[in-house]
């Protein structure tokens, strides 16, 4: 996440039981440009924001789960409707595991479309987001006995880091147990290679329609998990386990097996999908374009990349050195700082903010915090 993220919703709240916001109508989304520049824009899964955004932005799609988490083999989904108004008298319950309803739909759009137009595919899994429920065959395949525990695994967080208490953090009792981390992480793996199975569903369904070799491909996420590193379980966090995401692209004007290893946004991709697809970047983008380093004409396109959470948490980096800034920890209202050096610690074990050696860093940090800010 960044700056552009306080931009892109409204200050009101949708008045119902959705729990989102409304994204900012005068400004153009993603799937939005794509269609005004003649693609024909199609979704399934997830879309956690208001159902206005959403019609704005597709002209057609599969089963389409407007909210944030579910029972996989009960989510409640409405089919696409053209006007837009999804009502909620029009909510079924998905009759299959919510990866494979969701992939099914995107298989069946590669199938069936025969239009001349260009595609803009946009699958939103709910996996692996808890409940950790993979089917048996899949369950199976993880032996908790067997799984490591993370070197920067604790039974606690070593402080209040004020946001203790949420959903995410009493997945498992406090303090946690090795064995109780053991078996959270295989469910998660299983959840992930079930979901990695359907993905390959998809490619497959892809390549058949004849369509792969021009077809550009991204794969990516929000957000991670702890899942027992740092005492932790959840997202509500800056560690790197919960704040950096995959980003893979494959197709036309991307380089083959290449890794760049660089700081960029999520909201980067934005500006990168329009200029390798060739259509004019909206004006109200204000990410920056990833082609550069695709293209090998750049190496890096941002110095420091920020993250922000409530108003608990802030982090800075500049690619080795993280600053992690928490505003209110616990009652007692502590404003402490984190520093770690992720080139010889990436697991995040040491902190070094009281090294005198290193304040001077933490004060530019700070600075360039401050400025995002």
């Amino acid at each position: 996440t960044g700056a552009n993220v306080f931009r892109a919703s409204c200050s009101r709240e949708v008045n119902d039981d959705e729990n989102v916001k409304i994204l900012d109508p005068d400004r153009t989304l993603l799937p939005e440009a794509f269609r005004q520049a003649g693609y024909h824009t199609f979704a399934t899964g997830k879309w956690h924001n208001d159902k206005a955004s959403f019609a704005k932005g597709f002209c057609s799609g599969g089963p389409i789960f407007f909210g944030g988490m579910s029972d996989h083999l009960k989510v409640p989904v409405h089919d696409f409707d053209p006007e837009g108004i999804y009502p909620d008298e029009s909510i079924y319950t998905g009759e299959k595991f919510s990866t494979e309803l969701f992939t099914d739909a995107a298989v069946e759009f590669l199938q069936g479309y025969e239009e001349d137009d260009p595609f803009f595919l946009y699958l939103a899994f709910t996996s692996p987001h808890d409940p950790r429920m993979a089917p048996k065959e899949y369950a199976d395949v993880y032996d908790p006995d067997a799984i490591p525990i993370p070197e920067n695994f604790l039974s606690e967080h070593p402080f209040d880091n004020g946001e203790l208490k949420i959903r995410d953090e009493e997945l498992a009792p406090f303090p946690r147990s090795p064995d109780v981390i053991r078996r959270h992480i295989a469910d998660y793996y299983a959840m992930i290679t079930h979901h990695d199975a359907h993905i390959g569903r998809l490619l497959d369904g892809l390549e058949a329609s004849g369509r792969a070799d021009n077809t550009l491909i991204v794969y990516t996420a929000d957000h991670g998990l702890a899942v027992g590193q740092h005492g932790l379980m959840g997202k509500q966090n800056m560690y790197d386990h919960s704040v950096r995401i995959p980003q893979i692209l494959h197709g036309p004007g991307v380089p083959q097996g290449k890794a760049i290893h660089a700081l960029t946004y999520l909201y980067d991709l934005y500006p990168t999908l329009c200029e390798l697809s060739g259509i004019p970047i909206p004006e109200s983008v204000e990410g920056h374009s990833l082609v550069p380093m695709l293209t090998g004409e750049r190496e890096g396109i941002r110095d420091s990349v920020c993250s922000v959470y409530k108003d608990l948490q802030r982090m800075v980096s500049d690619g080795r050195w993280k600053l992690i800034r928490y505003y209110r920890s616990g009652d007692a209202g502590t404003d402490r700082i984190q520093l770690f050096d992720l080139e010889s610690d990436p697991w995040e074990t040491r902190d070094l903010s009281e090294a005198p050696e290193q304040q001077e860093l933490i004060r530019g940090l700070g600075d360039k915090l401050a400025a995002w800010q």
